[in-house]
């Protein structure tokens, strides 16, 4: 992936001192040393608490090591990110490795019971992100609710494979169920409950939500689960996201994870002074790990107990843990991708290129440029429904055979994180939820009245597993057939009503197709650098 196109595809031991709920106070004891909050609005904030050892050293590419106790109180500053290239959430890019920390906020005002916890893990395609970019102030304190942001290992850091290497292709995945353990451990001291979390994250965080979903080592960790814009179906058509991309999804098996490592090893040998092993490359700096980290983005199955099937293999096998789920997508999620493709012009050629000669027919039929205001648009709409909708709802469809699955859709044309003609794209909802990169996101006043019930419906699903309750319409868990849900957009706009997301994407045409040029059901992929 060249750095344009990166540009343009970027746009997760001390007994505790306080056995019940924590008072409003702004120091708090957790399992490895005392730590203090700032105020925030209405909330207190302890930014920073590491919740594992860093991984430098001999424990690169290891699982995660328990946090040394420290003396004395740490202040509530902000981890440093995951080492990753620079990009438009951390613009100077990183290259620490001591990045395990976790972020966490609570309404100031105490409470007489211990609150419901929301663990967020942030996306950004398994290479970039922190979940120091999502700061949680309003959505803890009118949803009373804990909300916890973590960093965990990206690339080449989180998901590197070479044999022999226990966990190879998981490191990222074991650091989420490391946080995951400190907020099990460590709630109580913050007015939280850790019988009652729910494990909640957008794009490569919602498809990590899968993960931890089908994860027989995340058993016990958390009681509900909300995927935004990324699921355990989800995959993409070959050229679909841009020219030159082959056919992939998140998951692969750990024999190619290990190859592409072995691979990538061997081209380091003339910098090592050493012999070619593990040990020797963990002496590596990490300047020379970043310039490769895009070769691996995708998470490797079968190679542990940590992901030992496909998600999509084990969701559809009915392996995964019996939780509520939330789910859903942007209405125009592939908006942003379309700048990949240059000025679109000829519609039919893209689609060709995609799905084949022998489909292509097919998918003009059903999506007839005659009905779109440009190629552009067409393309889009072609694209968001093949690689995010329908896995989206081919996901929901399998998990409400044996779950609540309360499906979605975000629909304001107008976000202030879309550009102009972008409509709904992907990550537009997040400034509705929180506040993104210390910035303050301009919300229009029927705008900020959704941000406000998205707010109510996310917390209350956090705090009893269902997303109802008083000043906004009902939301009815979907079926087990089409899937049905709620579309989520301001009063000057449609408002929120009800959405049947099977038919408005077009799912059962592209479940249809030949699984040759649709895995919607699978999600099961090649191998592919490209995530």
């Amino acid at each position: 992936m060249t750095k344009k196109l990166l540009a343009l595809l970027s746009a997760a031991m001390l007994p505790l001192a306080i056995p019940g709920p924590a008072a409003a106070t702004d120091v708090v004891r957790t399992d490895a040393g005392l730590v203090r909050s700032k105020t925030v609005g209405q909330a207190r904030v302890f930014d920073g608490i590491p919740y594992a050892a860093p991984p430098v050293g001999v424990l690169r590419w290891k699982a995660p090591q328990p946090v040394q106790p420290w003396t004395g109180v740490r202040e509530s500053k902000l981890g440093s990110p995951c080492a990753q290239q620079a990009n438009p959430e951390v613009p100077d890019g990183s290259t620490s490795e001591d990045c395990l920390f976790l972020n966490v906020t609570t309404p100031a005002k105490a409470s007489p019971k211990p609150r419901a916890v929301m663990v967020w893990i942030p996306g950004g395609g398994f290479f970039q992100g922190a979940g120091n970019s999502y700061e949680a102030s309003k959505l803890a304190s009118r949803g009373d609710v804990v909300v916890v942001t973590v960093n965990y290992r990206l690339g080449i850091f989180g998901f590197f494979g070479y044999p022999g290497l226990p966990g190879s292709g998981t490191f990222g995945l074991q650091d989420q169920q490391a946080a995951l353990r400190w907020v099990q451990r460590n709630a109580r001291a913050f007015g939280g409950d850790p019988g009652n979390v729910t494990v909640a994250g957008e794009s490569a965080g919602g498809m990590s939500v899968c993960a931890q979903l089908t994860s027989p080592t995340s058993a016990g960790l958390f009681s509900k689960a909300t995927m935004q814009s990324g699921s355990c179906a989800f995959n993409w058509a070959q050229n679909s996201q841009y020219p030159q991309q082959a056919a992939g999804s998140p998951w692969i098996p750990v024999r190619d994870v290990e190859a592409t490592g072995k691979d990538w090893a061997a081209s380091q040998k003339a910098k090592l002074n050493c012999r070619l092993t593990i040990d020797c490359l963990r002496r590596l700096d990490p300047d020379v790990l970043v310039e490769d980290t895009l070769q691996f983005t995708q998470l490797a199955y079968g190679g542990s107990a940590v992901l030992p099937l496909s998600p999509a293999t084990a969701l559809r096998a009915g392996l995964f843990h019996r939780v509520p789920i939330m789910s859903g997508n942007n209405h125009d999620e592939s908006t942003g991708w379309l700048a990949a493709f240059g000025e679109i012009t000829d519609y039919p050629k893209l689609v060709t290129d995609m799905v084949g000669a022998k489909q292509a027919p097919k998918v003009l039929r059903e999506y007839p440029l005659s009905r779109y205001e440009s190629p552009a648009a067409a393309w889009a709409s072609v694209t968001t429904d093949r690689i995010w909708s329908c896995t989206q709802v081919a996901s929901d469809q399998q998990a409400a055979r044996k779950v609540p699955v309360y499906a979605y859709e975000f629909a304001d044309k107008y976000s202030p994180i879309s550009q102009p003609g972008q409509g709904a794209s992907h990550a537009a909802e997040l400034p509705y939820l929180f506040r993104l990169g210390n910035y303050d996101w301009p919300l229009s006043e029927t705008q900020q009245q959704l941000s406000n019930q998205m707010i109510d419906y996310w917390t209350s699903f956090v705090r009893t597993g269902n997303p109802n309750g008083p000043d906004r319409p009902q939301w009815s868990p979907t079926g087990q057939g089409e899937v049905k849900g709620i579309s989520l957009a301001p009063t000057d706009q449609s408002g929120i009503q009800p959405v049947n997301l099977s038919s408005e994407h077009h799912c059962a045409f592209w479940a249809g197709l030949t699984r040759s040029t649709s895995r919607i059901t699978s999600g099961d992929s090649v191998s592919n650098n490209n995530a």
